[in-house]
Order: structure tokens, then sequence, then C-alpha cells
């Protein structure tokens, strides 16, 4: 292959999926989605939506962005694709090239995360069906916090547990390394300080950064623990889970299903898991699910800030962080204790820097880019003239 080719980059999700289109030299050629997968498919490309048919399934949606991918080539050739993986369990701390023994390794994680592990797998398959010959990459969500204290990844159960892979994880790696490598990039002497990185979207978490590492974060074993999200609780008493299988008749299978599907913000509001519409609505309990989402965020921001010893800035990212200004500002306002001072104005317009003159404690949107780490990963792996 030559410097004329393209990487491919995958985010599989249960009713999307997310792809990019790189050059050899890594600059973007094509971003968008298909969305509404099971529901409403639809191709959204370049601010522009196109409905599919309403059989669509992840496969036909990789057919249909292979095909909406040829023009952005303009007779380049993929060179690989790279994948966001959820979960890389004890085995994987940095990306790797896929083959059957690691697809098999990474299958058996799946139960520690059913949202998404599957999607991201059968993605790499649907890949494989395709383009046989084509490398693939797997990119991790947890391998950015592997390295942690022992004391941080543990949990106080019976070592024999432990040894057999119970133990904290963390997730949205990709994420964070993405604001890691951005704040070294744009912002140094912060990036060598005491951050809170704040990924919110569907999904939500925090990550504590002492110079650019994570050092601590609030999800776990999966991706159900540390802050509500959208349909999932966060950290919850499991003397509640108890409860629920002993006295609610619940089993595994429908604990499940309420802990993944119907809990977080959809469940507090009973109306919406979608942040934007209950900023809209009228309805009490809209306003009640985003003021425990607030306060939790708050909440786990001053634990791990008192895991760094002290804070110098607060970074959001994702979804709700990037576009929910009213939520910024009502997370900002718990840490003028500390220094910091939000500038109205700045967040209003979602401004880079959102901190009044004088915070001492900085104040940043970024928006998220884990397809361009995925895509930096695939090219360390594969370089653009080929595996030799």
């Amino acid at each position: 292959m030559t410097a004329e080719g393209a990487y491919l980059v995958l985010n599989a999700g249960s009713s999307s999926t997310k792809f990019a289109l790189y050059d050899a030299a890594l600059a973007p050629l094509l971003r968008g989605q298909v969305a509404g997968l099971g529901s409403h498919p639809r191709l959204l490309v370049e601010g522009k939506e196109e409905a599919l048919p309403p059989e669509t399934d992840h496969g036909t949606a990789l057919d249909c962005i292979l095909a909406r991918m040829r023009r952005a080539l303009d007779g380049r050739a993929l060179i690989a694709a790279g994948h966001r993986v959820v979960h890389g369990g004890l085995n994987h701390a940095a990306p790797v090239l896929i083959d059957d023994e690691i697809l098999a390794e990474l299958d058996s994680l799946s139960a520690l995360a059913p949202l998404h592990q599957p999607h991201n797998l059968a993605g790499i398959r649907d890949v494989a069906a395709r383009r046989p010959a084509l490398p693939q990459v797997a990119c991790f969500d947890t391998a950015f916090h592997r390295g942690h204290a022992p004391e941080v990844d543990r949990f106080a159960i019976p070592r024999a547990l432990h040894d057999k892979g119970i133990r904290r994880y963390g997730f949205h790696g990709l994420s964070y390394q993405h604001l890691a490598e951005h704040l070294a990039s744009h912002a140094p002497a912060l990036a060598a300080g005491r951050v809170v990185a704040a990924h919110l979207g569907a999904g939500s978490s925090l990550c504590a950064l002492l110079a650019g590492r994570s050092v601590e974060t609030t999800m776990g074993f999966t991706a159900l623990d540390g802050l509500p999200m959208a349909s999932r609780p966060g950290a919850l008493d499991p003397g509640v889970l108890l409860h629920l299988l002993t006295a609610e008749g619940h089993d595994a299978a429908s604990l499940t299903d309420l802990l993944y599907n119907r809990c977080g913000l959809l469940g507090v509001s009973g109306i919406t898991a979608d942040m934007r519409a209950l900023a809209a609505s009228q309805d009490p309990r809209a306003a009640e699910a985003r003021a425990l989402y607030a306060h939790r965020v708050r909440r786990e921001i001053g634990a791990m800030a008192a895991v760094l010893g002290g804070l110098d800035g607060i970074v959001f990212t994702g979804g709700i962080g990037e576009h929910d200004a009213a939520l910024r500002a009502e997370v900002a306002a718990g840490f003028g204790w500390l220094g910091a001072e939000l500038d109205p104005a700045a967040n209003a317009r979602h401004a880079p820097s959102i901190a009044a003159p004088g915070s001492r404690v900085a104040l940043l949107v970024v928006p998220a880019d884990e397809e361009g780490v995925i895509a930096a990963a695939t090219r360390a792996l594969v370089p653009p003239e080929g595996l030799g």
C-alpha cells in the first residue's frame, strides 16, 4: 500500500454505528453515523440526513457506510479499520491487531458490557466478512485506566474473587486519552496539574487526571457504576439489588434489563432519557432528574479533587458536557469554594474556556474525538506502507 490509502474508524453501538474516514496523514475525510437502527434508521453525514429502509441492521448499515465512503476515498485504498472496543479486560493496556484468538477473548468479556461489547465485536465481524484481508485494530476504553494504584482498582471483597478479575476497570478511556493529549498540546501547564475530566452523555463518568494520567475514575467493574446516566443508575447500594432479587420478584435477566435500560434519567423522570428533552419539559419530574444528575456530578468531582489533593481544572466533554450550558453552570457553581468562577456569556456560547478572568480553576469545554484517537492508534499498528 502507499501513502494514498485511508483508515476507517467504526464505533458500533446498540442502535447506531458511528464512522470516520482519515487519509494516510490522519486528516479527516468524512464523519457520520447510521442512527436509529431498530426503529427509524437514517444516515447522518455532513449535516444531511437520509432515511434508510426500516429493515436496516448493523450489517446493512456497514454496507451503507462503505458505499457512502467511496466518493470520499477518491481512489484511495483502505489500509486498515480501527474499532472502539469498550472492554479489554486484564490483558489489554494498549491497542492490538485483531485475530481469531483476540476476538474470542473479547467475546468472553461481553457480559461485563452488554450494551456495547457485543455490538463492537459485531462491527469487527461485519468488516471481516466484507473485507477479509483488511487488517483490523481494537482500541479499548479500559486501557487508559490501567496503571492505577492497587487500592484504586480493588473492591473490598475476598482476594480469590479479585484474582478472578472482579475489580474496577474504568471506561471512556479513549475520550479521556483525547482530553489528556488535547491539554498537553493546548494547555501544557494545566495538563501537568490536577484535572477532573467529565465525559457527560448517555454514558457518563469522571476521570481524575494527574499530569495527564488517570489516577481514579467513577466507572468500575462494568459501565453501570458511578454517575447516573441516560438509562443506567450509576452507583447503587448493593442491598437494593438483593432486595429486588429476594422481595420484588426479579431474576438476573429482569434485573439486567432494569439496570441497563430503565433507570437513570429515564427512570427518575418517567419521561425520557434525553437530557435536552428534560431541559425543555415543564414536568417537575424532569427537573428532579436534572437536579439529581447535577448533584451527583458535583459530589463525584469533589471526591476526585480529594484524590488529586486539589483542583486546577475541570474539563467537560460528551454530548451533555459539550452542549448543556445550564448543567455546566450548575456543576461549576459547586466549586466556588475552590476558586472556580464561571463566565456566563462564554458558557452560553459553549466557548473553549468558560472560566471568568481570575478564576483559580480552569473550566474548559473540549469536543470529544474518540475517532481521532482510534485512527492514530490504528496507523501506529498498521502504517501506510502496510504490515510488511
